[in-house]
């Protein structure tokens, strides 16, 4: 609806928000309704992250890290990322929206896996030589806590709730786990041999750990705290994911170079997908449609699509890379502001406007959209024709 008329006599003229102008809007904004979340990838051989677009499936950015990093989490917002240097002994901390490091804080012996609680405000970091898990507090980034676990620890997950987190004894064969509330161990629950990788399911219910010489997930019923059920996937079970809704848990096998695909229903691999060399790393989108999985081996991220279940790209990253963790996580929240121009030189803030024109003739149309990052802006000359009809 371009052309606007006039069917008062009085010559008053009348523009309210057309078709045209919504469409403008949704051009305006397509970078950042279609944003999609970025994966960060530690790469151990280079010390550094590699910041991928999940959107485009490109390296945006590199950030220069601490010693050997391996382990990854993001917080609950997005805005900023955690990364374990095995080799400084500390933990550098990453702002997405700078992409670089704002503050490195030290942590116990050769710190490894990491894991945030669902709220931000705590950090949960293994460390392999001391046996501890280090409390970090993220307001003061301030270690408050250490709590003993068993012998090599390597993976960590916090519940959906907060409440608890479960970490991996490599060489105990164990897994810990911890009440937050309280930061001490209050149950151990025996495993396969060199239990690695760990995760919770939405529900907080189960805990799947990997095993890597037994060729098994170990399936915790997290009310029990007992073993429930074995599956058996590749050779080097390390790294492992859930989709969103818990139907599907993804296995990175390291020594098969492939993803074992389990069905959480029946406990069963329902597909095994070939990827890179040596797989370590491995975490799914939040809306659940692609799992990323980070190849050491071969210094590359294979993309597979979860509904065929077959890798649909790659991308080479830095050297030696493993990402332990949950390494994609939502989009910071960015704060936006619009700023319209009616052609008469009447202006506006709002999102969406209605405008009443006094004048005949051709207007153009002009709005700037802008965000933490970068602005946009988009201009229509003559987009708007006004024109008198008179009733006789």
């Amino acid at each position: 609806m371009k052309h606007v008329t006039n069917n008062k006599t009085s010559g008053e003229h009348t523009l309210l928000k057309a078709l045209g102008v919504t469409i403008l809007v949704l051009l305006i904004l397509v970078s950042i309704a279609d944003a999609e979340p970025y994966a960060y990838i530690t790469n151990a051989g280079s010390n550094t992250v590699s910041v991928i677009d999940t959107a485009i499936n490109k390296i945006i950015s590199t950030v220069n890290v601490g010693d050997l990093p391996c382990g990854v989490a993001i917080n609950p917002d997005g805005k900023k990322v955690y990364v374990t240097n095995a080799g400084s002994n500390n933990v550098s901390i990453i702002d997405t929206n700078k992409n670089k490091v704002t503050y490195t804080l030290d942590v116990d012996s050769e710190p490894f896996g990491v894991a945030i609680n669902p709220t931000g405000t705590k950090v949960y970091v293994t460390s392999i030589v001391s046996n501890t898990v280090s409390v970090i507090n993220t307001t003061t980034n301030t270690v408050i806590a250490r709590v003993p676990v068993g012998s090599y620890p390597q993976a960590i997950v916090v519940s959906p709730d907060g409440t608890r987190a479960y970490v991996t004894n490599m060489v105990s064969n164990t897994v810990s786990v911890i009440d937050t509330t309280t930061n001490t161990v209050t149950a151990t629950v025996n495993v396969d041999n060199y239990p690695s990788g760990i995760v919770v399911n939405p529900t907080g219910t189960k805990v799947y750990v990997t095993n890597m010489i037994n060729k098994s997930v170990s399936v915790i019923d997290t009310a029990t705290k007992t073993v429930t059920s074995r599956v058996t996937v590749g050779s080097g079970a390390n790294g492992i994911a859930v989709n969103p809704d818990g139907t599907k848990v993804y296995v990175a096998n390291e020594y098969t170079n492939d993803v074992s695909v389990i069905d959480t229903a029946t406990n069963k691999v329902i597909a095994t997908v070939n990827v890179g060399f040596q797989p370590i790393g491995i975490a799914v989108t939040p809306d659940g449609t692609k799992v990323y999985v980070v190849n050491s081996g071969s210094n590359s991220v294979s993309i597979i699509e979860a509904v065929t279940n077959k890798v649909t790209a790659r991308v080479n990253i830095g050297e030696s890379p493993m990402a332990l963790g949950q390494f994609i996580g939502p989009l910071p929240t960015k704060s936006v502001s619009w700023s319209w121009r009616s052609g008469d030189g009447k202006t506006s803030k709002s999102q969406s406007v209605v405008h009443k024109h006094t004048k005949v003739g051709k207007h153009n149309v002009s709005l700037k959209v802008k965000n933490t990052n970068s602005s946009n802006d988009k201009k229509l000359s003559k987009y708007i024709t006004v024109k008198n009809k008179y009733i006789i």
